[in-house]
């Protein structure tokens, strides 16, 4: 690297004596009597001094002047006698209005300078030009007004210009730009040159270029007004009311002949009726011909001297500041395409390129109905406007607006003090400039309203070019009165809200009538608000995907335009109610997950001992007969297998998340969220990407999501489960071939009741007899599984008494004194002892309870009421006798995430969609969905394999 090194130098960095030597890209010393040639890169003789030979860079030979001929020439290469004097560069200098004259007609060098006078008589009307070198005929204001080429008193003499003192003259106008943003006001070199001259042409003489520059300063000046102010504007103003009389152009009452057409008026309200009184006389599909597609902008464009320059299209990028492909510049033309450039440009770069302002007045063009072409004036809202030295244009009520017409895009001439031929002080540059195209309301045909350019102007104070920049933004937008669509969410949202209370009341009304008690306490509120908690962010989320997929749908697949979508601005709302949606939904499921950690759950073991056994007394040494023991076995199998299903989903999450990904990122459904009208799901590397609309991407994830979910648990149910594995079913079907009934409560007197009893009295058997067993019921040789005589029911919701729950609470108090043997060996004999007896007296007491022994705690078995239901509550109340209602649909998945899956589809859609919109990432979002998913099913797992041990006294250890 040493070796291709080589050191940066610049020729502001060469100094007097040296010279850039572009060859070297180094600085190069100059010869004697040399100094350095005011571009930098070459040397020229010093001051006295002649060239006598120059190939150019330090190439050149100087030699200096005799005494008597000190001066020299204008070219560099003689020496001449100079009777007037020398300039500091050492050539010959000569008054005003005279010219130096080094040679005689045919070439021949003088020995000594003339300087001419030019004549200024009547028959020649002459004057030295800016270089003094010819004699040119006087500016035509000079011979109008003094008949010479003099402007003496009491005349005028401004900007180069001569003019009659008399009254009726626009006033004396004040030189200063003001740069409010910096809080400096600066005499601008180049209205001290212009401004009055401009003025007093655009007056006496209708001068058009003189008009137009008067305007170009008003605009450099912000088209800011002020009653008492003689600046550009207010001279600009005074020559507007005054010249009322010679009538207007294209009967615009705001554009008078001669004069730039700067301001729409003041009135208030006017704003609002040039912007929204009259439609755009044509229409705009998204699918059609160029004429139909793209918004044709062509613009007028002018120097600062006032001089017209071109017409010129904004396609290519005219008013983007920031580069790109024409490709891309293209597509902000695009209807319907919301267009986003932001980038960073140096200050050094907009000197360079942007050294001349130019200024643009802005037309849309259509075509008439007679085949003519026709132009839409523009209007332009300036944020940097002052009226009497307030910014009117700041706020949102375009009432208040004063709009104007002309705009520049960088300011590098007023900023300029003293010299014009010096960098700027200051310069003004449009760094943010917003197209916005309106659609008219319940229009079907595209049309629109005139479009409004807003520009927002910034002052940067220049010290150091290379080492400054400026953060520059040009969009196109595209927006409708979105008043309507936030009314009818709005009353959706009061509708289903109200409905949300109702039913919240009703879960209310039977969770209190399933817990026993009829006191509406603090509990029960506290309820109540949970549950509205999960029936409220279930409206706020019926609403955010019907608005997505609403306008997912009805735009995207629209050829003529009806619809536009929300700005990001208006999507604040939406946003609120995805995140309202998530924080109720998530209270939801964290009460979900402690309900279901909080069961109450015993397993009745049917199996009875098979025999006697002979049995040591410990401390006595004699052996007694006693009942063969019943293996545990079966019920930690149970307990595994109950363990292993509390976690299980009617869909795969893993695939979903992976699906939904696929679809987003492979297949290409992501590119439906960009705001533009195209519906491909494919992109060109080379085309411009829109930004991304937060409801659209929403609506896209949303719809994945959901029809995902569907396909899912549609091939489980219908092929998985009935042909491959049914997890639940199978559960059931062990139960009865282990002789284990599951007994839980999920509520204080209401619960689920698995019927496990083997139709063949004991399951304690070899494999021999278990499949003779199974052979026999599966040719219907023996009786049938259901709790009741010929039936198959074996799942029941349960409403017990408050009686039977009492008598469940003494023995079970008993039973969970202590949770569970930790380490079995380690325990106690007395614990150990007093918690088998205690399992034993649940199990004795829930298998007679089953069996009718009870009398005073009996039960009945009835099929619940359609409206019991679809309402989720029982109308019995179980006082005397516990209630079986039959279930058809293993309910009992209540108490597991199986039966839960809406909530928890929901959750994982509103937590991918909050990661998503937080961070426009669909791969952030689906991982980390997936991470919450296992994080929580974890949880789920471990605390619930504590409530199982603790509950039905199944050692942890044993659970795996």
């Amino acid at each position: 690297a040493r070796g291709f090194s080589v050191p940066l130098q610049r020729p502001a960095d060469c100094g007097t004596e040296h010279y850039f030597d572009s060859s070297r890209l180094a600085c190069a010393p100059c010869g004697a009597h040399q100094r350095q040639s005011a571009g930098g890169s070459s040397c020229e003789c010093e001051p006295g001094y002649r060239m006598v030979s120059s190939n150019g860079g330090f190439s050149v030979t100087c030699e200096k002047c005799p005494e008597n001929m000190s001066g020299v020439t204008q070219d560099g290469w003689n020496c001449i006698t100079c009777p007037r004097g020398l300039t500091s560069k050492g050539n010959c200098k000569c008054p005003n209005n005279e010219i130096l004259v080094e040679r005689s007609v045919d070439g021949v060098l003088l020995d000594e300078a003339l300087c001419v006078r030019c004549n200024g008589s009547e028959q020649s009307f002459s004057a030295s030009d800016a270089s003094g070198s010819r004699c040119v005929r006087c500016e035509k204001t000079f011979i109008q007004v003094s008949k010479s080429c003099d402007c003496n008193s009491p005349n005028i003499l401004t900007g180069g210009l001569c003019f009659l003192a008399r009254e009726g003259l626009p006033p004396k106008g004040v030189a200063a730009v003001r740069f409010a943003q910096l809080g400096v006001t600066l005499a601008s070199a180049w209205f001290l040159k212009n401004l009055q001259s401009s003025a007093f042409a655009c007056w006496l003489y209708s001068n058009l270029t003189a008009c137009q520059a008067l305007g170009n300063m008003c605009v450099m000046n912000m088209n800011s007004l002020s009653s008492s102010s003689t600046d550009a504007c207010g001279l600009f103003q005074y020559i507007f009311v005054s010249t009322a009389r010679v009538g207007v152009i294209h009967s615009i009452p705001y554009w008078r002949h001669n004069l730039p057409w700067l301001y729409y008026g003041d009135q208030p309200g006017l704003a609002s009726q040039v912007l929204e009184k009259n439609h755009f006389p044509t229409t705009f599909t998204f699918k059609g011909t160029d004429n139909d597609v793209k918004l044709k902008f062509i613009a007028a464009s002018f120097d600062a001297a006032g001089n017209f320059l071109k017409w010129q299209s904004l396609e290519g990028g005219l008013l983007q500041l920031c580069p790109d492909t024409q490709t891309k510049l293209n597509a902000a033309y695009v209807f319907g395409t919301t267009y986003q450039q932001n980038c960073k440009i140096s200050v050094s770069k907009i000197l360079l390129d942007f050294a001349n302002p130019v200024f643009y007045d802005l037309f849309l063009e259509y075509n008439g109905g007679n085949g003519q072409q026709h132009l839409w004036a523009v209007p332009v809202l300036n944020l940097n406007l002052q009226y009497n030295e307030k910014f009117v244009n700041q706020g949102s009520n375009m009432n208040n607006w004063l709009l104007t017409r002309r705009f520049f895009l960088v300011d590098a001439l007023s900023g300029k003090e003293n010299d014009l031929g010096k960098p700027p002080r200051v310069i003004r540059i449009a760094s943010k400039i917003t197209i916005s195209i309106r659609l008219v309301s319940h229009t079907q045909r595209g049309t629109i309203y005139p479009p409004l350019i807003t520009v927002a102007y910034t002052d940067v104070l220049v010290q150091n070019p290379e080492t400054q920049s400026v953060m520059v933004s040009f969009t196109v937008s595209y927006e409708m009165n979105q008043r309507e669509a936030q009314i009818q969410t709005d009353i959706a949202l009061g509708v289903l809200g109200g409905l949300a209370v109702l039913w919240s009341l009703l879960k209310t009304a039977g969770w209190k009538r399933r817990t026993g008690s009829s006191i509406i306490d603090l509990q029960t509120v506290f309820k109540f608000l949970l549950f509205y908690a999960g029936d409220l962010a279930n409206v706020f989320f019926i609403i955010t995907v019907g608005t997505g997929i609403y306008w997912l749908v009805f735009f995207k697949a629209q050829q003529f335009v009806s619809v536009l979508l929300p700005l990001p601005s208006q999507e604040e709302d939406f946003v609120t109610y995805i995140a309202c949606a998530f924080s109720l939904k998530a209270l939801q499921f964290l009460h979900l997950l402690v309900s279901q950690l909080a069961i109450d759950i015993f397993f009745i073991d049917w199996e009875r001992p098979k025999g006697k056994v002979l049995k040591a007394v410990e401390g006595e040494g004699v052996t007694k007969s006693a009942a063969a023991p019943v293996s545990i076995w079966r019920t930690y199998f149970i307990a595994n297998e109950w363990n292993e299903i509390q976690t299980v989903r009617k869909i795969n999450p893993l695939f979903q998340v992976l699906a939904v990904l696929f679809f987003l990122e492979v297949v290409g459904f992501s590119n439906l969220a960009l705001m533009d009208a195209s519906s491909s799901l494919t992109r060109s590397s080379e085309s411009y990407v829109a930004p991304w609309s937060r409801i659209l991407r929403f609506g896209v994830s949303a719809a994945l999501w959901v029809a995902i979910a569907i396909l899912q648990v549609i091939f489980f149910a219908v092929i998985y489960e009935r042909f491959v594995e049914d997890k639940i079913s199978q559960f059931v079907d062990l139960c009865c071939v282990s002789n284990i009934s599951v007994f839980l409560l999920s509520h204080n007197c209401f619960g689920h009741y698995i019927h496990g009893r083997s139709v063949h009295g004991h399951a304690d058997t070899n494999m021999e007899e278990m499949n003779m067993n199974l052979k026999r019921e599966a040719e219907n040789l023996c009786s049938q599984r259901g709790l009741l005589p010929n039936t198959d029911g074996q799942t029941f919701q349960i409403s017990i008494s408050r009686k039977m729950r009492l008598n469940y609470d003494w023995i079970h108090e008993t039973l969970t004194r202590k949770h569970g043997p930790a380490r079995l060996l380690a325990s106690s004999a007395n614990t150990f002892e007093q918690s088998t007896r205690a399992y034993n007296a649940m199990n004795k007491f829930l298998s007679s309870f089953i069996d009718h022994v009870h009398k005073e705690m009996d039960y009945i078995v009835k099929d619940k009421l359609l409206l019991e239901r679809i309402l989720g509550m029982e109308f019995m109340e179980p006082i005397e006798k516990s209630i079986f209602y039959n279930d058809e649909g293993h309910s009992f998945t209540d108490v597991l995430y199986y039966g839960n899956e809406t909530t928890l589809l929901i959750f994982d859609i509103l937590f991918f969609s909050v990661v998503d919109l937080a961070s426009q990432s669909f791969v952030l979002a689906a991982v980390l969905t997936y991470l919450q998913q296992e994080i929580f099913r974890f949880i789920r797992t471990t605390l619930g394999q504590k409530n199982l041990a603790s509950k039905t006294l199944v050692d942890q250890r044993f659970l795996i």
